[in-house]
């Protein structure tokens, strides 16, 4: 206000304007309850201090109310602690007032002499208030002064009952200047659930109507007869047919439409040019002021306006000149009294036989009414059954009467029961409406006894009267008819008539808990009379608000959980408003993030008469914000552009107008190509200065006759990805061109591996104020060996958030929002969370509940209390690593800090702040385990990677199979290279002249796979120059053969994955060439050469002998290892024994639509590059294929072995970092080298 409000109200009042529930003698009236005044008794005191005792107020005329303060009875130990506060209009029907709309209790007084005032967070338009007590002092009674703070309250008033409207035109000029801003606004009250209240006409047929519809308000937006389509009808408000006022106001700022009903806004996105505000006239209250019936009117608006303004414009008295039907100017109120059923002692006890009601409730089920019929026929039970109404008649335990009618009556709206019983007939009548009545005739008399219940039964042992199977009634009742009369309720209310106990009478304290509803992200709100429940499936996110999403924020996370390459869904901002997308990950030594668009096939141009120029516009798979999201979140994005032409210039270099430039998210036209830097107007060649004709920066500007191209990478990831792209150069008859742009690919992520280590306790992080009014989410990582420590801490004035590690094993998330501290905890069982290993700790509280979730252990939730206050209100500087209070801060590593979804840059701000540095090494203790198959976790700054060199297997985390198929012909053979200098006889090198070196061994371990349907076969040989072999053999009927005796197993050439392992601990053996498949050697023993000239169709994979991973060199390091390759021999995926997913609870999907065709010198269209991933499989099935096969047939040849004197070996350790370090190691721990002699493995 420009003016004050917050006079005093009551001090003022005479006696008469009070009034109370009763009052213990005349000087303890309610006359006397004035703050500060030491009239009477000092204060009113009730007869009785009980719950239903009530002191009222009235002001003389509405006023607007902003404050109300209470006292106690002057010199006594009379006061009350607690209240609610009612407001009214007419001194019926009262409403309860409610703190941030949940909390009804107000805390009163603790002694006889101090003022407590409560400043209104949203003020009061009433006539009358009502204060009831809660609590008061044990040792005392019930003793209230009272005083209340405003100012006067003006309205202009206008009552329409269902036929009338008024109409305001805009005179003399029916077009308005176009403002910047326009607005209606008004206030409403009525009893009836649907009419329409506002009805505008504008220019080109367009119109607004606002309707009431069940008790909502529906905003109608049209042009001509088509409704607009998006954004036509939007809904706001619930149970707003409760008469009392309700403000609405309709607003157009620039290109929406703020649309509010009380205290909630919805905006709607209107095109300009279909602006609803461009309008001739305005009618309130129906739309025949028009002079025609719209479809969308339902029926005419019955109850009051007030205050009804145009753009601050007060229009009542303008329409008055042209108002149609009965429109009065004062607000004429229906009489009402509802009763409100909120508690399961509630009931309400009357005298009397055939009824009608009325009621509303969320419930599903409660009982309506019982009573015991005359004659001892039996009872009868009138209730709620799944939003039905059902009746029963009971006597001794048997049913003797069952009837069922209506449907959905759970939906907060009014419904109104008929029950009667006349000439042997019963009827039940559910809203008046054929369709739901029911009847039966019952072959006894229904007739009630000398009371109805209603609601429920008193709680009475000794009650034999009324009996309640079913749940309570939770809602409200009006409208009670019994003998064809109308209860008056008020007398109930004064125990002239009936009892009843827990009711809350002329008044209906139903509450719609889902509007606005708290349910986040698409979230499905349903209702009970207590509580709210969200569904959330479908929505991609979880918890009782449905704000926590179910998806990780990046491949990256994917990756370090053990995922693979596939389709996954990425939720870039986790709990925020960005939703999931599906994206395609391709886990290699770097994870990339591939955004798919509508146009990757290469596109051909040729000259056309009238076209100047071709427009390409890329939609990708993802929205513009899910873009911006992945693209800032990277560590690196490109996109790979292509330009083929033929006397088609690209930019024009050097110094012309391009004829072709691309647009990014930026907006900006980008002239710069594929290898160039942003402004240069180059394409990659001109950046390396190879260009095919110096004169120009892109090959396409030589305008040539024959076919050239400028093709490369854009990484500048403020302009990607490319929207569109704009191609000139094709209007000449000989121009033709070809382009094509890639998808978006991104690697890395900033936000997981962002990280801080605190190296004090002193020692913190600051940042702004947290903001989680009603939901909050925290994540984050955790390495420490401390004991205990805080991780973040936000303040308030009374409120505060806290997550702390209390204990080596155990986590404690705490808040306060108004009721109190509030903790959760997480204990780890004994396991210890102080190892200097990273733990993943997530906290999340929201209106219902709290939760606290750390690593994989049990979380815990505790719910939060009912009708409690909500809002987190926090106002200093966030604390992480440390405290603004006195408590001991954190001591370790904090990674990928989140709060609602937002990622904290911890290293940017650690490296402005002492005691903490940014960055946190050392993951491969808590991630190393992802390295599987013997792999070696390597430790990188963000993050880790696994060294497959000692391993057959390959991929990121050393995974995948390495596979070969196999057919006749093709064989592989594997050469140890000299490690050191052997001195040896021209003889004896002549026997053997591919032979390179030698190595004495004690032991071998040789494992493959094989997959094979041929039989017989030969598996795998293994050979020295001195005829000494090991061969696995594949006999005619499938079994394996071992020292020439077959193996008791089933049939091995089935075409199933066979393991094989091998394992000797035996004498000295000496290696010098293994041979895979086919042998082109000399003498062989006789079986084993002929299966060897049948060759071997199969499939070998993961083949190791000892260290040494032959296939894997063969197929991936072919041009740096000793090995030389017989026939046809490509990687496959034959060898692959598992799903590619080896996290099957994780979201993904395979990449069955990446797939595309090659054309001849274009690029690949509608395809994904993941050769690794494929390379994987393919070595994979070549692996498991050999280990199959020697697993099928295995036999030993053991042959004379002789042994030779020569030179100790000279070591030589390769580098690490080699390409052929892998075939170049140590033998194993078994393949421990002898000093005097050297021994042939055959």
């Amino acid at each position: 206000h420009w003016y004050s409000c917050d006079g005093p109200l009551v001090s003022s009042l005479p006696q008469s304007s009070f009034r109370s529930s009763s009052q213990l003698s005349n000087s303890h009236g309610p006359g006397f309850a004035k703050v500060n005044r030491r009239d009477g008794a000092g204060g009113w005191a009730p007869v009785e201090s009980n719950k239903y005792q009530w002191l009222e107020v009235d002001l003389g005329e509405r006023t607007e109310i902003t404050a109300v303060a209470t006292q106690g009875r002057y010199g006594s130990s009379d006061w009350v602690s607690s209240f609610l506060l009612m407001f009214s209009d007419t001194g019926r029907n009262w409403k309860q007032y409610r703190q941030e709309d949940s909390i009804g209790a107000f805390t009163g007084n603790s002694n006889a002499d101090s003022v407590v005032q409560f400043k209104l967070q949203q003020p009061v338009f009433a006539r009358f208030l009502r204060l009831l007590p809660l609590d008061w002092n044990p040792n005392g009674r019930i003793g209230l002064r009272l005083e209340a703070y405003g100012c006067p309250y003006k309205s202009d008033v206008a009552s329409f009952e269902g036929s009338g409207c008024l109409l305001y035109r805009f005179s003399p000029n029916p077009t308005p200047i176009r403002t910047a801003k326009d607005s209606i606004s008004l206030k409403f009250k009525t009893l009836q659930n649907s009419g329409t209240l506002i009805h505008t006409e504008g220019q080109q047929d367009r119109s607004l109507t606002l309707e009431l519809h069940k008790g909502t308000l529906l905003l109608h937006l049209r042009k001509g007869t088509v409704l607009i389509t998006s954004h036509t009808v939007v809904s706001l408000g619930s149970l707003l047919d409760d008469l009392h006022w309700h403000h609405v106001a309709i607003e157009r700022v620039s290109g929406h439409v703020n649309f509010t009903v009380d205290k909630s806004t919805q905006q709607i996105q209107v095109p300009a040019e279909l602006s609803p505000f461009e309008i001739n006239e305005i009618s309130f209250g129906g739309v025949q002021c028009h002079g025609t019936q719209m479809v969308l009117s339902r029926r005419n608006f019955h109850g009051c306006l007030e205050n009804l303004l145009w753009n601050e414009v007060n229009v009542n008295d303008l329409a008055k000149q042209r108002q149609k039907g009965n429109v009065t100017f004062t607000c004429a109120e229906p009489v009402s009294v509802p009763v409100t059923f909120a508690g399961a002692q509630s009931f309400l006890q009357l005298p009397g036989a055939a009824l009608h009601l009325q009621f509303r409730t969320w419930n599903r089920a409660g009982l309506l009414l019982t009573f015991d019929l005359q004659q001892q026929v039996g009872s009868l039970w009138l209730y709620l059954s799944e939003t039905r109404v059902r009746l029963q008649i009971h006597k001794a335990g048997r049913i003797l009467l069952d009837v069922v009618t209506g449907f959905g009556l759970n939906d907060g709206q009014w419904h109104s029961v008929d029950l009667t019983a006349r000439r042997g007939r019963l009827t039940i009548t559910v809203d008046k409406e054929e369709s739901s009545t029911a009847h039966a005739s019952p072959s006894f008399p229904v007739v009630s006894g000398n009371n109805l219940f209603f609601g429920g039964c008193p709680d009475s042992k000794n009650n034999q009267e009324c009996r309640n199977p079913f749940n309570v009634f939770q809602g409200c009742m009006r409208h009670i008819h019994v003998d064809n009369n109308a209860v008056d309720l008020i007398k109930v209310q004064q125990m002239l008539i009936g009892n009843y106990s827990d009711l809350q009478i002329d008044m209906c304290g139903i509450i719609d808990r889902c509007s606005p509803s708290h349910c986040e992200h698409g979230g499905r709100c349903t209702q009970s009379w207590s509580t709210f429940h969200c569904n959330c499936s479908n929505t991609g996110y979880s918890g009782a608000t449905c704000h926590s999403s179910v998806y990780e924020q990046s491949c990256e996370v994917y990756k370090h959980k053990g995922n693979t390459t596939g389709l996954y869904y990425i939720d870039v901002d986790g709990s925020g408003l960005i939703k999931p997308q599906l994206i395609y990950c391709n886990m290699t030594d770097k994870t990339w993030m591939v955004i798919q668009h509508n146009n990757t096939e290469l596109t051909k141009l040729k000259a056309s008469s009238g076209i100047n120029q071709h427009l390409a516009y890329f939609n990708y798979s993802a929205d513009a914000e899910q873009l911006g999201a992945i693209i800032t979140q990277a560590e690196h994005c490109e996109q790979e552009v292509f330009y083929h032409c033929r006397k088609s210039r690209l930019l024009n270099t050097p110094d012309g107008s391009p004829f072709t430039w691309w647009v990014g998210r930026t907006d900006e036209p980008q002239t710069y190509w594929g290898g160039a830097v942003p402004g240069s107007q180059q394409c990659g060649c001109g950046l390396q200065g190879n260009c095919i004709d110096s004169d120009h920066y892109c090959n396409c500007d030589a305008d040539r006759k024959e076919w050239a191209a400028d093709s490369g990478l854009l990484i500048h990831k403020e302009n990607l990805p490319v929207r569109w792209v704009v191609v000139g150069d094709i209007q000449r008859p000989e121009s033709e061109a070809a382009y094509r742009v890639s998808p978006l690919r991104c690697h890395g992520d900033k936000n997981f591996w962002n990280a801080a280590f605190f190296n004090k306790e002193t020692s913190y992080l600051h940042f702004p104020t947290f903001h989680g009014e009603l939901s909050a989410d925290i994540s984050f990582l955790f390495k420490t060996t401390a004991s205990s420590g805080v991780f973040l801490e936000n303040l308030g004035i009374k409120d505060f958030i806290r997550v702390e590690l209390s204990s080596p094993m155990e986590v404690v998330f705490s808040f306060d929002v108004g009721n109190g501290p509030f903790e959760v905890r997480v204990e780890t069982g004994g396991m210890a969370l102080n190892d200097d290993r990273w733990h993943r700790v997530r906290a999340e509280r929201n209106v219902k509940e709290a939760s606290l979730c750390v690593d994989s252990f049990p979380g815990t939730t505790q719910k939060a209390p009912a009708d409690g206050h909500i809002h987190l209100q926090l106002n200093s500087q966030l604390f992480v690593g440390g405290t603004a209070s006195r408590m001991k801060g954190f001591l370790g590593c904090i990674r990928s800090l989140q709060l609602n979804g937002r990622t904290l840059d911890l290293e940017e701000r650690a490296k402005i702040t002492p005691g903490v540095s940014p960055g946190c090494p050392g993951h491969c203790s808590s991630y190393g385990h992802l390295c599987q198959n013997q792999a070696r976790c390597v430790e990188r700054y963000n993050g880790f990677s696994c060294d497959c060199g000692l391993s057959a297997y390959a991929g990121p985390f050393c995974q995948r199979e390495v596979s070969a198929y196999f057919k006749p012909g093709t064989s592989v053979q594997y050469t140890f290279k000299e490690p050191y200098e052997l001195t040896r006889n021209t003889s004896t090198q002549s026997q053997s002249s591919s032979i390179y070196s030698d190595l004495t061994l004690r032991g071998e371990n040789v494992s493959f796979s094989f997959r094979t349907t041929q039989s017989p076969a030969l598996l795998l040989y293994i050979c020295s120059y001195y005829r000494e072999y090991l061969a696995v053999l594949l006999n005619r009927n499938g079994k394996k053969q071992r020292d020439k005796e077959n193996t008791k197993k089933k049939n091995l050439a089935n075409g199933q994955l066979h393991r094989v392992s091998i394992r000797r601990i035996s004498e000295t053996v000496r290696v010098q060439v293994i041979y895979f498949v086919t042998i082109n050697s000399g003498e062989l023993d006789p079986e084993i050469a002929r299966l060897n000239s049948l060759g071997f169709s199969g499939c070998l994979s993961v083949v190791q002998f000892n260290s040494i991973t032959p296939l894997k060199a063969a197929l991936l390091y072919p041009n740096t290892s000793p090995v030389i390759v017989t026939g046809p021999l490509a990687e496959s995926t034959c060898g692959s024994s598992s799903p590619a997913n080896t996290y099957p609870a994780e979201t993904t999907h395979p990449l069955s639509d990446h797939s595309g065709t090659v054309g001849t010198g274009e690029p690949i269209v509608n395809a994904i590059k993941s050769d690794s991933a494929l390379i994987g499989g393919v070595i994979a099935v070549v692996i498991f294929v050999i280990l199959s096969a020697l697993a099928v047939m295995v036999r030993f040849l053991y042959r004379r072995k002789v042994t030779f004197h020569s030179q100790e070996p000279k070591s030589i350790k390769p580098e690490a970092d080699s390409p052929e370090y892998p075939f170049h190691s140590e033998p194993t721990s078994q393949n421990v080298l002898s000093e005097n002699q050297k021994e042939y493995f055959i």
